[in-house]
């Protein structure tokens, strides 16, 4: 999983942790409120080429309609989510409950969109300001799977779900089941408390928005933050009132649970289309 914008190669997150009765608490507090508020660690200033470049075929900042990025409540299912709730997932995780390219239409041309999966271990963010680590080393579970969706066929040596030239990636997805549903969304708290140091970064760094909430179901349910450009950050925060540029969520339904990075430079609208499609997929 991609964890915040970051010039080559995958990406990677995590800061030490205390005991996971703490993450859990906090992250209940930071859902409950909307924002996490953690010290800002230290840091580059340099906006990664990832993000000032990510802007793929009809997908730009001007693709959704202007929003202020994030909720301090979940949302409840609509229209993108269908007219009947989902229900948790059960069984084990497969292809089949990963994302599509047609999720991304109509902001990008999705005959333009290659998808690459492979199973395994591997970073699922690549944030200085959140460290780099892999799912196993973060959660200690077994391995997940890994979707690439790229407008580039050229990919990285060491994974198939990396576009070679970051410009070229769309979207990765990583994702696996857990034994129950309470070790998923345990998962599911401990990978978003792994991007809260994003969210407050030196002026002039890259940074995430504040937290979006959203609850299909009692059990599904998803939690993204927007991703804005070092040049929009004057205060070590995300700005009020303007459209991410993409962004990442975390995911879980049932006993599955899963991380999104969406590289196109997606607004707030499509961003909140795309993470409920996947978020229903899951």
């Amino acid at each position: 999983m991609t964890g915040g914008p970051a010039a080559g190669g995958g990406h990677a997150v995590v800061r030490p942790r205390s005991a996971v009765v703490a993450l859990v608490a906090a992250a209940a507090l930071g859902l409950a409120t909307g924002r996490f508020v953690l010290p800002p660690p230290p840091g580059t200033t340099a906006h990664p080429a990832a993000r000032s470049g990510a802007a793929v075929d009809g997908a730009s900042q001007g693709a959704s309609a202007l929003a202020t990025p994030g909720v301090s409540g979940p949302t409840p299912a609509s229209s993108a989510a269908g007219s009947a709730s989902p229900t948790g997932a059960t069984g084990p995780m497969t292809t089949a409950n990963l994302l599509e390219p047609a999720a991304f239409s109509p902001d990008i041309d999705t005959r333009r969109i290659h998808v690459t999966d492979r199973y395994g271990d591997g970073v699922y963010a690549n944030a200085a300001c959140s460290g780099e680590k892999t799912l196993t080393q973060t959660l200690g579970g077994p391995g997940a799977h890994f979707r690439g969706l790229m407008t580039s066929t050229r990919t990285t040596p060491g994974d198939p779900t990396v576009a070679a030239d970051r410009v070229g990636q769309v979207a990765r997805e990583v994702a696996a089941e857990a034994r129950s549903p309470s070790l998923a969304q345990n998962y599911a708290a401990r990978l978003l408390l792994e991007e809260v140091p994003c969210q407050e970064q030196a002026p002039g760094h890259w940074v995430y928005g504040r937290t979006t909430t959203l609850q299909l179901a009692p059990d599904v349910t998803a939690s993204w933050m927007g991703a804005y450009q070092g040049s929009l950050n004057t205060n070590g925060t995300a700005p009020e009132g303007k459209e991410p540029c993409g962004g990442i969520a975390v995911l879980r339904s049932g006993n599955h649970y899963g991380v999104l990075e969406v590289d196109a430079c997606l607004g707030t609208a499509a961003m909140d289309r795309v993470v409920r499609t996947a978020l229903s997929q899951l």
